[in-house]
C-alpha cells in the first residue's frame, strides 16, 4: 500500500491520527530507492502510524497541516539530493529541471529545504511534537560544514533548523529505536546514529574545536573534520561534542553496520514501485524510469574517493544483501504488469564491491591509517567477483528477464585486482550485461591531481581498457566505454586539464562528453581541500580554482563548450549513486 498523503487515505485505513508525519522534497515515490518510503514502510511494520507530506507548499499552511500534527515526531528531509545540489548547478546557476517533480520542473524543493520545511512546521504548528531532521541533506550537515552557496562554514542544521534530533547515515535502525523511545516517554538521546543539542558536553565526549573557532581558523576547521571522519566507523567512534553557541551538538556514535538479515528485510517490504496516484495529474516523476525495475545489492563504499560523501553517509563497511534475498525481489519484478523484460541496474555506490569485505575490517574497525584502494587495492581486501558471478547467472535464469544492465559503474582497479575471478567477471558483463556502453570514472590522468582526488593512477584504467577491448572484440559485439571525469578539482589546474585533453585523445582516441565540474558538498576531503586551499594528507599548500570563468574554461578544456550547457536534469543518477534519503 502506499503511505496516506491525504485525510482521506487515512480514514479507508481506519486512522484517525498519526504517530508519525514525514515531510520530503521529493514526490513520494513508493520504493526502496525513496527514504521517506523506506522510513515509513519499516514504522508501519513495527506498530507506527506514518503519513507523508510530500514537496509541501512553503507559503500557506494548507499543504503542511493536511494531516494534522504527529503524536510522536515529525520527520524532515530535503529529499534524495541535497537540495542546493538539486537547484543548483556546480556554476550556481539556478537547474530547470528536477528528477524528483512530477513533470519535471524544478519549481518544488525549496533551497536549504530542511530549514525551509522545519521552520514552516514551527510557523503553523506551535509547541508540535519533536522535529527530527534525516536524509542526506541533514547527514551531511550535521556538525559545523562549510557550505560553497554561502562561501562560509555554516552552524549544524540541527541548530539553524531548530529542531530537536538528527538522525545521520541510513538511519533505518535509529528512527525504530527513537520511535520506540518517545512512545514509551524516554529520552532518545543515547541512541546510536543521532545528534542533539545540550547545555553541557558529555563528560565521555571527545571535544571538537568549537564553530566560532572553526568559522575562522582553518587549521582548526581541518582538525575538526579529522577528527570527525576518524569517529565515522561504528567499531570504533566515539561520541563527539561541539560547541556552537552557549550550547553543543552531542554527536553519538553510528550504528552499526546493518545484517544481511536486516538489509534483506528492508528490501523485502511492500513496495508499490510507482509514483503516489495523488501526483500523477501533475506529469511523470523522471527517477522512477530509472529506479522502478533496478535492484540494490549492497551499500556503504569503502573506495573513499575525496569528493564523494559516501563513506561518510552510508560507511565504509559494505553491507550486502543475500543472493536470494534479490532473487526473490527480481522475480517479483518481473511478474510486474509494468515490467518490459529489463533489470535497469543491478549494483550499489559501485556496482562490483558486491560479496567480499576486509575481515580485519570487520573484526576492528576501518584503519585510520591507509585505504582499502589508494594507492592500490591493499591485499587485506582479497577481491573475489565470483558470489557476483554467481548472482548474475541466478538472476538471468529467472523467467521473464531478457536484459540484465550494470548501471553503477565499475571499479575498474578491482577487477584488475582479482586474480581468481576478475577476468571470468568481465567477460560475463562485456556478454551479458552492457547496454552499449560501460561506465567507469577514471576522473583525470595526472597523477597529483588523482593524489588529491584519491584514485588509483592512469595505469590501471589503460590496462582495464586492453582487456575491455579484447573481451568483447572476442565476442564480437560492439561496445564501448564511458569515462566520468572531474574538472577544477582542488589541485587541478589549467595545465593538468591540457594534459588530460592530450591523454585522452592519445590514449582514449576520444575526447569524453561525461565531464563535471567539481561541487563542494559538505563533509568531503575534497571540500576541506576547497575551503582552506592546504592539502591536509601532505600539509602542502593545494591549487584551487574557485572562479567561475577558470572553472568553466577547465570544462571547456574537454567538451570544447565554451558557454555552459543548460542544466537538463538534476545532476544525480539515482539508480546508480544509491544515495538514499532517509
Amino acid at each position: 500500500m502506499f503511505l496516506p498523503c491525504t485525510r482521506e487515505e487515512m480514514t479507508a485505513l481506519g486512522w484517525e491520527a498519526l504517530d508519525v508525519i514525514l515531510v520530503t522534497g521529493d514526490a513520494y515515490i513508493d520504493s526502496p530507492f525513496i527514504g521517506v518510503a523506506v522510513i515509513g514502510k519499516l514504522l508501519v511494520k513495527h506498530g507506527f502510524r506514518v503519513g507523508i507530506i510530500a514537496q509541501p507548499d512553503c507559503r500557506s499552511a494548507d499543504d503542511i497541516g493536511r494531516l494534522g500534527e504527529p503524536r510522536l515526531f515529525w520527520g524532515i528531509t530535503g529529499g534524495s539530493i541535497d537540495s542546493m545540489v538539486a537547484n543548483r548547478t556546480a556554476s550556481g546557476r539556478r537547474r530547470h529541471t528536477d528528477d524528483y517533480t512530477p513533470g519535471g520542473r524544478n519549481t518544488r524543493r525549496p533551497d536549504r529545504a530542511v530549514i525551509a520545511y522545519a521552520n514552516l512546521i514551527r510557523q503553523h504548528c506551535k509547541h508540535t511534537a519533536p522535529l527530527v531532521l534525516g536524509g542526506i541533506e541533514a547527514s551531511l550537515r550535521r556538525l559545523a560544514h562549510y557550505d560553497a552557496w554561502d562561501r562560509r562554514v555554516r552552524r549544524s542544521i540541527l541548530f539553524d533548523a531548530k529542531a530537536d534530533y538528527l538522525l545521520y547515515g541510513m538511519a533505518e535502525r535509529s528512527v525504530v529505536e527513537l520511535a520506540q523511545a518517545l512512545a514509551a516517554g524516554q529520552s532518545p538521546t543515547a541512541i546510536r546514529g543521532l545528534c542533539h543539542i545540550a547545555q553541557e558536553p558529555p563528560a565521555e565526549a571527545l571535544p571538537l574545536p568549537s564553530f566560532q573557532t572553526a568559522a575562522t581558523d582553518k587549521q582548526a576547521f581541518t582538525a575538526l573534520f579529522r577528527t570527525f571522519y576518524n569517529h565515522n566507523d561504528p567499531v570504533t567512534a566515539q561520541s563527539l561534542a561541539q560547541q556552537q553557541d552557549s550550547r553543543y551538538l552531542v554527536h553519538n556514535p553510528p550504528q552499526p553496520a546493518l545484517t544481511t538479515a536486516e538489509l534483506d528485510a528492508i528490501h523485502e517490504l511492500d513496495f508499490e514501485l510507482d509514483l503516489h496516484p495523488g501526483h500523477r495529474k501533475d506529469g511523470p516523476v523522471r527517477a522512477l524510469d530509472t529506479i522502478r525495475f533496478a535492484l540494490t545489492t549492497h551499500r556503504g563504499c569503502y573506495g573513499e574517493c575525496n569528493f564523494c560523501a559516501i563513506a561518510v553517509h552510508q560507511g565504509r563497511t559494505v553491507q550486502q544483501r543475500s543472493v536470494d534475498s534479490l532473487v526473490r525481489e527480481a522475480t517479483r519484478l518481473a511478474a510486474h504488469p509494468a515490467f518490459k523484460g529489463v533489470i535497469a541496474d543491478v549494483g550499489g555506490p559501485t556496482a562490483n564491491m558486491y560479496g567480499f569485505e576486509c575481515a580485519k575490517k570487520l573484526a576492528k574497525g576501518a584503519c585510520r591509517d591507509k585505504r582499502c584502494l589508494f594507492p592500490t587495492v591493499c591485499p587485506s581486501l582479497r577481491p573475489d567477483h565470483g558470489p557476483l558471478i554467481d548472482l548474475l547467472r541466478r538472476l538471468r535464469a529467472i523467467a521473464g528477464i531478457r536484459k540484465i544492465a550494470v548501471a553503477s559503474g565499475l571499479r575498474h582497479d578491482l577487477i584488475l585486482a582479482d586474480r581468481a575471478n576478475g577476468l571470468a567477471y568481465l567477460r560475463e558483463i562485456v556478454r551479458h550485461h552492457v547496454s552499449g556502453q560501460l561506465k567507469i570514472a577514471p576522473e583525470h590522468s595526472n597523477a597529483a591531481v588523482l593524489a588529491a582526488m584519491g584514485k588509483p593512477g592512469p595505469e590501471a584504467l589503460l590496462d582495464f581498457r586492453r582487456l575491455f577491448n579484447r573481451l568483447t572484440r572476442e565476442e564480437g559485439l560492439e561496445q564501448y566505454l564511458t569515462y566520468y571525469l572531474i574538472a577544477a578539482h582542488p589541485g587541478c589546474t589549467q595545465e593538468a586539464m591540457e594534459e588530460l585533453r592530450a591523454f585522452c585523445l592519445r590514449e582514449l582516441r576520444l575526447l569524453p562528453r561525461q565531464v563535471q565540474l567539481f561541487t563542494p558538498t559538505p563533509c568531503t576531503w575534497s571540500t576541506l581541500m576547497y575551503w582552506t586551499a592546504t592539502d591536509p594528507f601532505t600539509g602542502d599548500p593545494c591549487f584551487v580554482e574557485t572562479s567561475e570563468a577558470g572553472r568553466e574554461r577547465q570544462k571547456a578544456t574537454i567538451t570544447g563548450e565554451t558557454k555552459p550547457r543548460p542544466a537538463r536534469r538534476s545532476g544525480t543518477k539515482p539508480a546508480s549513486s544509491r544515495k538514499r534519503s532517509v
